[in-house]
Order: structure tokens, then C-alpha cells, then sequence
């Protein structure tokens, strides 16, 4: 039965491990976040002049908080998979019998 086997996501060894990876991931992806955000802040500078205060600070909120967003994202993808969340969610789901009532509609009869 399900409940009698093992499961990979109980290992406390392994996701101080995992976490560790991810908070390192996500330092460096601050770090470029903050180069990108400089970056465009520096090209507006260059093709527009001088930028007013407000438009520097909303380019830096917009361009570092998505940066970090889809860092934090694909961190969690990578997290996800390496830690075997992924093989545990495919073991539940490989093991529940198909059921006729969310199917398919069988067809005229």
C-alpha cells in the first residue's frame, strides 16, 4: 500500500542541502538583478538625459523585481525537482486507479 513505502521527501540530511542551493541561486541572481537594473537605468540615461528620480527608482523596482521573480521561480523549479517533490508527486498520481466518473465520456452506447 502507499502508506507502507518509504518516502524520498522525509530525508533531513538532504534539504538543509537543497535549500542551501537555492538561497546561494538566488544571491546571485540579486547580484545580476542589480546589474540589470543598472544597466537600464544606464541605457534610459543615455537615450533620454537625465531621468527624474521617480523614473529611476520605478526602472530599479521593475527591472530588479522581475529579474528576482523569475529567479525565485526557476529556483523553485530546480528545488522541486532535485529534491524528488517531482518523483514523489509522479508516485501518488501512478498509483491511483482511473476513475470512470472524471474521464473521458464513453461514447454512445
Amino acid at each position: 500500500m502507499l502508506q507502507d513505502e518509504p518516502d524520498p521527501l522525509d530525508d533531513p540530511t538532504y534539504a538543509p542541502f537543497a535549500w542551501r542551493r537555492f538561497r546561494r541561486l538566488l544571491g546571485w541572481m540579486a547580484v545580476l538583478a542589480a546589474g540589470a537594473a543598472g544597466a537600464a537605468v544606464a541605457l534610459l540615461w543615455h537615450l533620454l538625459g537625465p531621468l527624474p528620480i521617480h523614473m529611476i527608482i520605478a526602472t530599479v523596482l521593475g527591472v530588479g523585481l522581475s529579474v528576482l521573480m523569475a529567479a525565485a521561480l526557476m529556483g523553485l523549479i530546480f528545488l522541486s525537482s532535485g529534491s524528488g517533490h517531482d518523483a514523489a508527486v509522479d508516485r501518488f498520481t501512478s498509483k491511483d486507479p482511473p476513475d470512470e466518473s472524471r474521464g473521458a465520456s464513453k461514447g454512445p452506447e
